[in-house]
């Protein structure tokens, strides 16, 4: 008989989400369904405003990917306008993009995702000395795993387990399921590093402070360029950047990197990471320019894992249809003509698995009608998966060679092959390696800064003018930590007439189309089998391995589904006030 299981909240990510899952006698998932819970509608208070303050709206979109979307709102109104920025300013972005993306990456492993693979419980009991000594099986110089730090780390763990709430931080979680996979001791590194790297995004955040003047929501970034002039020709502060960037590169490369080798080598037996990746087309986008002609990252579509060839984007062919999707237009349009109109049904009556195994009355999504806030983005009526694992497979397909170095030198320290790529381990590894990228080559964008100011160019920002009798339409469109964003925006009488953003997390997260095709969520929990109903670790594993960011805001929920409240706000009357709120 088909049972149904929701995870709801899905913690650990920004915003909210819920999966729902049917699966049959065998605990196989059969179907899936993907949800965002909760509307912000950025795109409607943007309106009617003026585009030059546009960046600084959409970056509160999120307060983690704060610099992707001010970055996008800028950049599509500079290129409505046809405006071409300074060296200057393209290698300081590059620069600040280089500290997001370690920031993030580093955060989402061990913060988000990590503990789906490290078992707390087990470290406890883990021996400090032993593993001090096997962490050098994974780096020819380790971080945080001498026996005496090890031995510290227990303590202060224990310290948790001991006071009334049992593991403190760590606590309601699944430790001792049975696809965990490390041992004892290599939960203690993991553990270990999951505690150092608190330490450590906190200088990753400062890099980007450096010269966005804080973190998160920067302020340095203008239409034209940057405005953090003297932070780019000052020479300590340009040094203060470097000596970051050096000190969370090297924890990059001596722990991030290797805890993923161990954790490849660990769980590469393990079934239920060695699937999830059941939408076969990859699409990326060329971002962070490191010279005058190079990006780290490549631009072309990958269809049906075939890497012999990365085809060109059209960006004609990228629409949004809602038909599962609480809007009201249903056909799929591009996103220059995008609605965005909530249409909400609601939630039906019925049964799932609860915490104690048991059936429990559950507030059930509407599986055949509308079902989430997030539409449904398509290319040539296609789903696409985006995201770091896109970042490499795009890279490998186009011959990027700084992609090809670390990918092949991961493949080769993991004994893995090449298809090992395509599952949600993979996809984890991806995004160490679009990590490394920056880690490794972000440099070359630094040199290039300092190329061009010792060459005596010192611009910033480039002059332009609005038209108010002119009609423009521009896009950005780029890869940022969890995939390809794009921004498009009409600007008529010298304020905004449209505007559409279409994140990763839409392109991975949503809902089924008119034809019945899945999203990458939906599509990769298809054939899983659950080891317990009741502790679903591995529809977590492969969700949080996309890294969700759905929209950030805050809300009540009852845990029988009674509605608590309902609140509208005017986005036109409230103006920028309720941009922080819910």
């Amino acid at each position: 008989m088909a049972k149904h299981i929701v995870v709801d909240p899905i913690t650990r990510i920004e915003g909210h989400l819920r999966i729902e899952v049917i699966v049959d006698d065998n605990n196989i998932v059969t179907d899936a369904f993907s949800s965002s819970t909760l509307w912000r509608g950025i795109e409607t208070i943007v309106k009617n405003r003026d585009p030059r303050d546009v960046g600084f709206m959409t970056q509160r979109i999120c307060g983690v990917c704060t610099y992707s979307h001010y970055k996008a709102g800028i950049t599509a109104v500079e290129n409505a306008l046809g405006i071409e920025i300074p060296p200057n300013a393209q290698y300081t972005r590059a620069l600040m993009n280089i500290s997001l993306v370690l920031h993030d990456h580093l955060v989402h492993f061990y913060h988000l995702h990590g503990l789906d693979w490290c078992d707390i419980t087990s470290a406890l009991k883990a021996d400090p000395v032993l593993a001090s000594k096997i962490a050098f099986n994974y780096s020819s110089s380790p971080i945080a795993t001498g026996a005496d730090e090890l031995t510290a780390v227990q303590k202060r763990v224990a310290d948790f387990a001991g006071g009334k709430s049992g593991l403190g931080p760590f606590a309601n979680a699944y430790w001792g399921h049975k696809t965990y996979r490390f041992s004892p001791e290599q939960n203690l590194i993991v553990l270990s590093h999951y505690l150092r790297a608190l330490e450590v995004q906190r200088v990753a955040a400062q890099m980007m402070a450096i010269f966005g003047s804080k973190q998160p929501h920067p302020q340095s970034l203008t239409v034209g360029g940057v405005t953090c002039v003297r932070d780019i020709l000052d020479p300590s502060r340009l040094g203060d950047w470097k000596s970051k960037f050096d000190y969370v590169s090297d924890f990059i490369n001596r722990a991030y990197y290797a805890d993923v080798v161990m954790a490849a080598e660990v769980y590469k037996d393990e079934p239920s990471v060695m699937g999830g990746v059941n939408v076969k087309n990859f699409m990326s986008y060329q971002e962070i320019p490191i010279n005058a002609t190079e990006y780290l990252y490549s631009t072309g579509i990958v269809f049906a894992d075939d890497l012999t060839k990365a085809h060109p984007i059209d960006e004609g062919k990228i629409t949004e249809e809602a038909t599962h999707s609480w809007y009201r237009d249903n056909e799929p349009l591009h996103p220059y003509d995008g609605k965005t109109e909530p249409n909400y049904t609601g939630f039906k009556d019925g049964e799932s698995i609860g915490a104690d195994g048991n059936l429990v009355k559950t507030k059930m999504l509407d599986r055949e009608g509308k079902y989430s806030w997030i539409k449904s983005p398509r290319y040539d009526g296609q789903p696409v998966e985006v995201g770091p694992l896109a970042t490499i497979i795009v890279g490998l397909a186009s011959d990027n060679p700084r992609v090809k170095k670390v990918a092949t030198q991961f493949l080769a320290d993991t004994g893995l092959p090449l298809e090992a790529l395509f599952t949600t381990l993979g996809r984890t590894a991806g995004r160490l390696l679009e990590c490394k990228l920056s880690a490794d080559y972000g440099l070359e964008a630094f040199n290039s800064l300092l190329e061009t100011i010792r060459s005596g160019d010192k611009r910033t920002c480039a002059p332009y003018v609005i038209d108010k009798n002119k009609e423009y339409q521009g896009r950005y469109i780029g890869s940022v930590p969890r995939g390809m964003l794009s921004h498009w925006v009409r600007i008529k009488d010298g304020v905004v007439q449209n505007y559409q953003a279409v994140v990763p997390s839409t392109w991975n997260a949503g809902p089924r189309d008119a034809a019945g095709n899945k999203g990458p969520y939906e599509a990769a929990l298809m054939g899983l089998k659950i080891e317990n109903l009741s502790q679903p670790l591995e529809i977590i594993r492969i969700i949080h391995s996309f890294d969700p960011c759905i929209a950030c805001a805050v809300h009540m929920m009852d845990i029988k589904g009674n509605e608590l409240g309902e609140y509208r706000i005017d986005p036109v009357t409230m103006g920028g006030s309720c941009l922080k709120g819910a």
